[in-house]
């Protein structure tokens, strides 16, 4: 199945949370571990956070190192675009273009790969990040939305 621009915008309109709290963090990170050991036989680390603030963090074992890397380039592309990072990803490879050269930003810091998704609270916009790493992109991506669809109740 191809994903689109326009389905990843939808995501973002549709995903979003009446007000976000430190307990929810815990709430949405246990609800994407949960599914991750449901569908997977791997390791995955999930970071979910308010911009630089970090609410909730657990590597599960078989993770390492590059994770963490993972994690922050993936967040780092939300928070400076405000959208998905698999959105920045399937916008640029459309496009053609490499994400790196286009943007002139470093690929020790970001990456336009899936798995981190804008936390949006509705009336505020964009507070944070909720982001995935250890599977293939959009995997990651898809583990994270969904975590945030299991806590706001929509199937």
């Amino acid at each position: 199945m191809e994903i689109t621009l326009e389905a990843l915008l939808e995501q973002e309109n549709v995903l979003q949370f009446i007000d976000f709290t430190n307990k929810d963090a815990l709430a949405v990170g246990l609800f994407i571990l949960e599914i991750a050991k449901e569908k997977f036989d791997k390791g995955i680390a999930v970071h979910i956070e308010r911009d630089e603030y970090p609410l909730f963090t657990h590597y599960m074992d078989g993770t390492s190192d590059r994770n963490l890397y993972w994690v922050n380039a993936k967040k780092n592309v939300v928070k400076l675009y405000g959208n998905s990072s698999l959105y920045m990803d399937v916008k640029y490879n459309k496009q053609g273009i490499d994400f790196h050269e286009a943007t002139g930003l470093p690929s020790s810091d970001y990456q336009a790969a899936g798995g981190s998704f804008p936390l949006i609270v509705r009336g505020q916009g964009r507070i944070g990040t909720i982001t995935v790493s250890g599977l293939t992109g959009e995997e990651d991506h898809e583990l994270a939305v969904e975590g945030i669809k299991k806590f706001l109740g929509i199937e």
